[in-house]
Order: C-alpha cells, then sequence, then structure tokens
C-alpha cells in the first residue's frame, strides 16, 4: 500500500514540474499578416466638389487590407439628420455600390457658417484589384424622414410637386393614435394606390443628388 501511495505522489509531483522560460528574444506565434492585401495611402485627391448647393470633400484616401477607405465631409443644407445615401467605387471595368459608413465628426452650423459632417466610407475589394485609378462617387445624399418628417417637412413640398406635374394627388395629415400622419386622400382614378404612393414616398423629396466625383491613386 506504501508503495502505492508513493507511486501516486510522484506522478502528480511530475505533473506539476514548471516549464523552463522562453530563450531570451524568442517570441510566441503572430499572426500572418498577407502581402496580397497591401496597405497604401493616396498622394492626392481631387479638390473639393460643389453641387446642388452641397460642397463635398475627401480629406483623405487610403487602401487598409480588404478595404479602401474615404474620408468624406459636406455641408449640411439644414438641421436634418442627413447622411450619404448612394455611393459607388470604380477601378478599372468593376464598379462596386455595396459601402458602410463610421461617423467621424459632425459640426452644428452657426456664426453663419453652414453645418458639416464628415464620414469615412469604406468598399471592399478583393487581393487582385489594380488600384493605380480609382473612383469614389457620391451619388445623393439623404435626411431620412422621421416619425412625423412627412407631415412637418415634406407633405409641403410633395404637394407643390404634384401640382407642378398636374398630378391630381392630394394629401392631408391626420391624427393616427396621437401622431400625425401624412395620407393619401385622392388620386387619379387610372392610378392604383400603390402607384400613388410610390410616387409620393419615392426619396427624391428627401435626398439631393450629386454626383461628387473623386479620383486618386493607390499605385501598386
Amino acid at each position: 500500500m506504501k508503495r502505492w501511495l508513493l507511486l501516486v505522489v510522484l506522478l502528480l509531483s511530475g505533473c506539476g514540474v514548471p516549464q523552463p522560460p522562453p530563450a531570451e528574444g524568442q517570441v510566441g506565434p503572430t499572426a500572418f499578416i498577407s502581402e496580397s492585401y497591401p496597405t497604401a495611402q493616396a498622394q492626392s485627391v481631387s479638390p473639393n466638389q460643389v453641387a446642388s448647393g452641397v460642397n463635398v470633400s475627401v480629406t483623405r484616401a487610403w487602401q487598409d487590407g480588404k478595404q479602401v477607405n474615404a474620408d468624406v465631409c459636406f455641408t449640411l443644407p439644414d438641421s436634418s439628420d442627413w447622411s450619404i445615401y448612394s455611393a459607388s467605387l470604380q477601378y478599372g471595368d468593376t464598379v462596386s455600390a455595396e459601402f458602410g459608413t463610421t461617423l467621424v465628426s459632425m459640426q452644428p452650423a452657426g456664426d453663419g457658417a453652414s453645418g458639416q459632417r464628415c464620414d469615412t466610407l469604406s468598399f471592399y475589394v478583393p487581393p487582385d484589384a489594380v488600384l493605380t485609378n480609382v473612383v469614389v462617387t457620391i451619388d445623393s445624399i439623404a435626411a431620412l424622414p422621421r416619425e412625423g418628417d412627412y407631415c412637418n417637412l415634406y407633405m409641403p413640398k410633395i404637394q407643390q410637386a404634384m401640382q407642378e406635374r398636374g398630378i391630381a394627388i392630394t394629401l392631408e395629415c391626420v391624427d393616427v393614435n396621437g401622431i400625425p400622419t401624412m395620407q393619401i386622400t385622392s388620386f387619379p382614378p387610372d392610378m392604383t394606390q400603390e402607384q400613388a404612393e410610390q410616387i409620393v414616398y419615392s426619396d427624391e423629396f428627401y435626398t439631393i443628388k450629386g454626383p461628387w466625383t473623386f479620383t486618386f491613386s493607390l499605385g501598386q
């Protein structure tokens, strides 16, 4: 019995023997960074662009791994929540309209100066993308309607547009559960309700169209 106890003690003590420290200068494994996804900074970007009264600029453009990024700043037309609504990246014959945005800064209007918003615009690019000539186009910015905005901000604009186009659509604000809600009260007999709604709720009434186009090189 004593012999078995001694054997168990020796086995347990062997499991707890500390490992020797690594040799000086030795480090653990590091993540592999593929050279197929380089990092590059654009040396120059097209100057500011003005369209529809909105000044847009790209202050910096760069490639970081699988993404081409551009810091885009634009003047705010009013106090609404404006953001980039439509944009694209072109390199060679490839055009990508899928993008992400990250807010960088927001400066409200004041002392006679327009407000300004800056975002980082990001596009995915494959490892074989040739980025010696890159074009970033901001097609439009938008202030997406919030609850109550249609009655407070957009209904007069939409109704005026219907009159100017000779479209017999009339609008009215009604109370729905305590919330002012815009509704279509009449439309032409040769038009369906769905067609009338497509016209009235078109994004043209809350977007400002450019385009604002910027070219740069991420020479490789």
